[in-house]
């Protein structure tokens, strides 16, 4: 079974996190070493929505980029709702 929209996800957290980074005047470099990354591939890997970070990642990023968590899991949890409605051809939830 193939997962519907999976890369919408990753591109649109990796725009999000792009945003912020440079709204914080970090390098992709610097945001690499603080991850313990050799290399800033993998931050332009997340940036370019090629992957997600992992979670551990992720909770750095809050804290280095400064980001509401709150935002980033409206994101994150609007993104997973668009791609599951996709998958199962449900046009829009009611919210109680």
């Amino acid at each position: 079974m193939k997962i519907v929209g999976k890369g919408a996800l990753h591109q649109s957290l990796g725009a999000y996190l792009k945003e912020k980074r440079i709204e914080s005047g970090l390098t992709q470099s610097e945001v690499a070493n603080k991850l313990g990354y050799s290399t800033p591939q993998f931050i332009s890997n997340f940036e370019r929505g090629l992957c997600s970070p992992p979670l551990k990642n992720l909770k750095v990023l809050v804290r280095l980029y400064k980001i509401n968590p709150s935002e980033l899991m409206d994101l994150i949890m609007s993104e997973q709702e668009h791609i599951l409605q996709k998958a199962l051809n449900v046009k829009t939830r009611k919210r109680a």
